[in-house]
């Protein structure tokens, strides 16, 4: 359905992270590998989100650089509050390719933290400007690779059950848009929260089940890749059991955020294609579910990406159903907790 790909490490120019590689997001627009069914090309428009400081004095680390926190480990200091950063964000409904900016504006900005797709509209729905991920609020920003079958009636439904804000405040008429109204109220905590260890098991007919657990975060381990997995502690050996989020000030952790949602969703709608991905300037979380996902660590820096853009082997393919996060030097990928199977399984 679309692209999309987040950054965090060191000082980069943001319109580098569109155009960079043989495979980059914008030749994913025209030359996509891994649509799984999902369109052809992406040209229904782009964006790009970053984070910045919108008042505090910075250091010079040079003409243009936006600096918060993102230092490669080996010099990391404690990293700075999220609640100092905001997010900016430039789109355009036009394929990304059409757009001089992204060559001649965006390489100017630089940024720590970034976000950006790339879209392939669903059938019916808007091609406008403001259809275009990343869709942001505060300081969070989101986009969706999926879709979301009959989405106007699950969406409403889902909105019904977290008391969320009115899907009215969705940018465009798309499932994309009010999923992030929903997803942005739990974030804020501006919905009714579920109590600890909220799990929920529905039956479609008599054959399929959804079920979701919010269960332990998943453990953060040294690098280790198997059967298209991804678990491990950018640079780090050993275990830890640092997996949730602590540093949010309020509403909902954002795994468990997704989570939720996600099990909602497929509660009502069990074809749904929901591969999100969340960023706040320090920290990303992605799902998978139908749509592929990669994580590359190197040189100070990880890239989450729907598709490589290089051919560089530290690129590892994220399995089916998983959530990555990303935070604090670390990746870690783990079970969503949200089974669909035979009923009674």
């Amino acid at each position: 359905m679309c692209r999309h790909l987040a950054y965090l490490g060191p000082p980069t120019p943001v319109g580098s992270l569109l155009t960079r590689g043989p495979h980059s997001l914008r030749t994913q627009s025209w030359a996509p590998s891994e649509m799984r069914g999902g369109g052809t090309i992406n040209a229904d428009g782009f964006g790009v989100a970053w984070w910045h400081h919108p008042d505090a004095a910075t250091p010079d680390h040079g003409p243009g650089v936006i600096w918060h926190g993102g230092a490669p480990r080996d010099s990391a200091e404690t990293p700075t509050p999220i609640a100092e950063l905001v997010v900016s964000r430039y789109r355009n409904a036009a394929p990304i390719w059409t757009d001089p900016a992204v060559d001649e504006v965006l390489p100017q900005i630089h940024s720590t933290a970034v976000l950006a797709a790339i879209r392939s509209a669903t059938v019916g729905m808007p091609v406008e400007r403001a259809a275009c991920a990343p869709f942001t609020h505060g300081r969070w920003a989101f986009s969706h690779n999926g879709a979301i079958p009959d989405w106007r009636r699950v969406l409403s439904e889902v909105a019904a059950e977290f008391d969320s804000p009115p899907l009215l405040e969705a940018e465009s008429l798309t499932d994309s848009a009010a999923l992030w109204v929903i997803l942005r109220g739990l974030l804020e905590g501006n919905v009714a929260e579920p109590p600890h260890g909220f799990s929920t098991t529905v039956t479609f007919g008599s054959a399929v089940h959804v079920s979701s657990t919010s269960g332990a975060p998943p453990e953060v381990r040294a690098w280790g890749w198997a059967a298209g997995d991804v678990t491990g502690a950018a640079g780090a050996t050993g275990s830890s059991s640092e997996g949730r989020d602590s540093e949010s000030p309020s509403g909902m952790d954002p795994g468990e955020a997704l989570r939720l949602v996600m099990a909602a969703v497929l509660k009502r709608s069990p074809k749904a294609r929901l591969n999100l991905l969340l960023g706040d300037g320090v920290g990303v979380w992605g799902t998978t579910w139908h749509h592929s996902l990669s994580v590359s660590e190197a040189d100070g820096f990880v890239v989450v990406a729907s598709e490589p853009f290089d051919d560089d082997p530290r690129w590892r393919p994220v399995a089916d159903r998983r959530l990555v996060r990303v935070r604090g030097g670390r990746v870690s990928v783990g079970p969503l907790d949200i089974e669909i199977g035979r009923a009674g399984s």
